[in-house]
């Protein structure tokens, strides 16, 4: 068996290195590549893909796109790529109907198919070794994270070791399916952004660079969401100010007084309680706790809350709920309603624009993170955004508004 590991280093950008190792120690399962165009993050996993078969004699492949006619001239040609590139082209019988590459000495198989055919996906039955390996290639154009689970379920047993790669360039909205499934945290899974800028220029080209830097120069938001690969959003972003911003213990300590505010909900939308801290001076608001959960008893949580141990503060809880707010006080919590108002709603979210910036640790407040970033405008018939907000999918925002409450107030009689 060929070693390719000094090979691999000259071939891959160094971008891709730590992922690279990850890999090949097999310390995740599942691989998220995102990444703009001229990245290579499709050339990279196309090499790891054969050095994984090298590497693991009893393992197969199956490559997917999401439509079969889209095979032969990307994934198809892409691994064509990889196999020249490593100098592997005589250890490899390629077929093109259906397409599929055979290594020679083992006879693993790296198999193509689209999703829009699924019956003959499940049918698929491999003379020796199981699919230890799956690539998603384009993944927003799959269905969605219940559509990625049916495939895995189906290809990944029989074996010991998988290794499951996703890349795709993020799409523009940020409550795509792709963008949200991204927010969740698993231990399993490693997500990586790459861009051009890591490459080797002379991998890409001159032309290659004054297409990007003129894009670039003329039209910023395009440039940063077809060459950097970020999620731009579509133009309807409620709050460009939200920032992921990891805080420790010593950071929450060093903020000061806290403010806790409660969403009532049980069976359809969740119970949502958040606490946070405010620092008027500079405008920035710190949400570092969360509990957020659907048929969630009161009594729960209580529980919950107390088991955290921190320091008691006045929780300000919607006032359409005052039988709940009177049960959680009867436990001894400090609650209060909130007084709303004529449009309290468009005063606290404009309130919370205005903030320099609302600091969320995603990983301590998973849902907050993704109901600030992903909040947008309501649209009308069109397709058009209007100067209204959707009351859907924003427990967590109306949350902060409770907790707030009193400072939006008192800003608002200043102004």
């Amino acid at each position: 068996m060929p070693d390719n590991k000094t090979r691999l280093s000259e071939i891959i950008a160094q971008p891709f290195y730590p992922v690279h190792a990850a890999i090949r120690s097999h310390a995740y399962t599942h691989y998220w590549l995102r990444g703009g165009r001229g990245s290579t993050k499709s050339s990279f996993v196309s090499l790891e893909i054969i050095n994984l078969i090298l590497r693991n004699p009893g393992v197969n492949a199956m490559v997917l796109r999401k439509v079969g006619a889209t095979v032969g001239t990307s994934v198809w040609a892409q691994m064509l790529w990889a196999v020249e590139t490593m100098g592997l082209s005589e250890q490899f019988t390629a077929r093109s109907s259906p397409y599929s590459l055979t290594y020679k000495p083992t006879g693993q198989k790296i198999l193509f198919r689209g999703l829009d055919d699924k019956l003959k996906l499940k049918s698929i039955k491999l003379p020796r070794g199981y699919f230890g390996i799956i690539w998603y290639e384009e993944l927003d154009q799959f269905a969605g994270d219940d559509e990625l689970r049916s495939v895995n379920q189906s290809l990944m047993r029989g074996g010991d070791k998988y290794w499951a790669f996703y890349t795709y360039n993020p799409p523009k909205s940020r409550d795509s399916w792709v963008n949200v499934s991204v927010m969740e945290e698993r231990p399993d899974r490693l997500t990586h952004g790459s861009t051009y800028l890591g490459v080797p220029p002379a991998w890409l080209g001159e032309q290659f660079i004054r297409e990007a830097e003129f894009l670039r120069d003329t039209r910023p938001m395009q440039y940063a969401h077809e060459y950097l690969g970020e999620a731009t959003g579509t133009g309807g972003a409620v709050f460009d100010n939200a920032v992921d911003t990891p805080l420790s213990d010593a950071d929450i300590a060093a903020l000061g007084g806290a403010y806790e505010g409660i969403d009532f909900g049980f069976a359809v939308d969740p119970f949502c309680w958040l606490r946070m801290s405010y620092r008027p001076a500079r405008r920035e608001l710190f949400i570092y706790d969360e509990i957020y959960e659907t048929r969630l008893t009161l009594r729960a949580f209580d529980e919950q809350l107390r088991a955290r141990k921190w320091p008691s503060e006045i929780i300000t809880a919607d006032s359409e709920d005052p039988r709940s707010i009177a049960e959680l006080r009867g436990m001894g919590l400090a609650m209060r309603e909130t007084k709303k108002g004529p449009d309290s709603v468009r005063h606290g979210i404009k309130w919370l624009q205005d903030l320099a910036a609302i600091h969320i640790d995603r990983r301590r407040c998973p849902n907050a993170w993704r109901e600030f970033s992903l909040y947008e405008y309501e649209q009308n018939k069109d397709g058009q955004f209007i100067s209204a907000y959707p009351d859907k999918n924003n427990h967590a925002i109306d949350a902060t508004r409770y907790a707030m409450e009193n400072v939006i107030r008192a800003k608002k009689i200043q102004t």
